[in-house]
């Protein structure tokens, strides 16, 4: 009878698969890079949105562990602060981009709705299996609702950026720094260019602000006057129906890069990870939920982590306990919260130009990826009307109920995918504004 959880053999070979592990001593070296590589991301991300960066930390490593649990031990992955967040909460509690977030209850509501959807798919899909989520939402489906998010949050990059010649200098220097790195540092490095990226960005806002005075001094009061160890401040969440409509719909985001993430670590490591489809979308909407309860972000799995695992060949789980319980220790430590407090506004501006850029651009890489065919007016019409209402924040109330930007664009792409869909014959079908005659063959396909 096969055990819930694998026996982890100490590995012979050059390759370590998840059910295997390192000697003791290489495990916690390996848990300490894969935090590294996750913690900028899962730093910026609470930062844009006015939480608290060490209740982030510490919610990603109990949700890690949750994770870890509910697969039993064998899909090799890290659940970080998921950006797809980022919109919605900004509009639900009207952030203006600096400082903490005086508002956060009722995103914490939908947080906490967000990974109660979430974890319903994954009850269903435990139930009744994942293809029915690859029909649901195609790779044109999940791309238009993942660019129309990173359009969506254009506008709150470029507010981060605007301001007076040195604060632009700082942001754009900033995020110069961070491109440079991602493109020409060694790979280990390039692995971390958002962390490389704020350091770059802090010691030129020190030069500008602290040494010539041109910005506001950064002030170390705080962070001189915080204790190392100490329990972090849980924050409570409001249940308000309009914020929970609005976020909730991020639960399909989270499907597509949960089930994405499983199925690419599974061709990583020889290993059918299917049956653990179900289990993993459980797992990652119950650390969601447990995050939101008290005052984290949601959570996701994180791709940098996976680029991790290429370069070193490493899969084993307990590389991830260890990642998960020195986060957990983070989070207890005021001090690295308070640090991470200092961190100026135009370089938080700079670096948002970067992730929300490339949550839009990554789409399209998706979309590449899967060849997705783009002379098909199915797909063309889905992810344009999709990226409009996204990038414009359509709202739409009816009666008490409003829905607005990632959630209209969201319901679009799926609704419209499907209805395009029904009753197609085989013909030969051409883009809008051309005819067949006149529409050269890679215009054209039969259905």
């Amino acid at each position: 009878m096969t055990s819930f959880f694998p026996r982890w053999p100490l590995a012979r070979g050059g390759v370590v698969a998840p059910d295997e592990r390192l000697p003791w001593g290489t495990t916690g070296v390996m848990g300490v890079q894969h935090l590294v590589a996750m913690s900028g991301s899962t730093i910026l991300g609470p930062l844009l949105m006015g939480f608290d960066p060490n209740l982030a930390i510490l919610f990603s490593g109990i949700g890690t562990l949750i994770f870890f649990v509910l697969t039993g031990g064998r899909v090799p992955s890290y659940l970080g602060s998921s950006f797809s967040f980022i919109a919605v909460v900004i509009a639900v509690t009207g952030y203006a981009g600096q400082g903490p977030n005086p508002n956060i209850g009722p995103a914490l509501g939908g947080i906490i709705a967000a990974g109660a959807l979430y974890a319903l798919i994954g009850l269903i899909v435990m139930a009744a299996g994942s293809r029915w989520i690859e029909r649901l939402m195609p790779p044109a489906v999940t791309g238009a609702v993942g660019a129309a998010i990173g359009l969506n949050l254009a506008p709150v990059a470029v507010r981060g950026i605007e301001g007076i010649g040195p604060h632009i200098l700082v942001a754009l220097g900033t995020l110069l720094a961070t491109a440079l790195i991602a493109v020409y540092a060694p790979l280990r490095i390039r692995r971390l260019s958002i962390l490389f990226g704020i350091a770059a960005g802090y010691a030129f806002y020190l030069l500008l602000g602290n040494g010539l005075g041109m910005l506001p001094p950064i002030s170390f009061a705080e962070l001189a006057a915080t204790p190392w160890l100490g329990m972090p401040t849980l924050h409570a969440p409001s249940f308000e129906t309009g914020a929970m409509l609005l976020i909730a719909p991020v639960a399909f985001i989270l499907v597509a890069e949960n089930l994405g993430h499983i199925k690419a670590i599974g061709a990583m490591t020889g290993r059918d990870l299917d049956p653990y489809i179900g289990r993993g979308f459980l797992g990652d909407g119950i650390a969601t939920m447990v995050s939101g309860a008290g005052g984290g972000t949601g959570v996701t799995t994180y791709v940098e982590n996976m680029g991790v695992m290429a370069v070193t060949r490493v899969y084993s789980t307990l590389v991830f306990v260890v990642a998960a319980v020195a986060a957990i220790a983070l989070g207890f430590s005021p001090k690295f919260g308070a640090l991470l407090r200092t961190i100026p506004a135009p370089v938080l501006g700079g670096l948002a130009v970067v992730v929300f850029g490339l949550i839009a651009a990554a789409m399209i890489r998706l979309w590449v990826d899967n060849r997705v065919d783009f002379s098909d007016p199915r797909n063309l019409l889905t992810v344009g009307v999709a990226l409009v209402m996204g990038a414009g924040d359509f709202s739409v109330t009816i009666g008490g109920f409003s829905i607005a930007g990632i959630g209209t664009a969201t319901v679009a792409a799926i609704g419209l995918y499907q209805l395009l869909g029904i009753g197609r014959r085989d013909r030969v079908e051409v883009l809008p504004g051309l005819s067949e005659a006149d529409a050269a063959p890679e215009q054209r396909r039969p259905h």
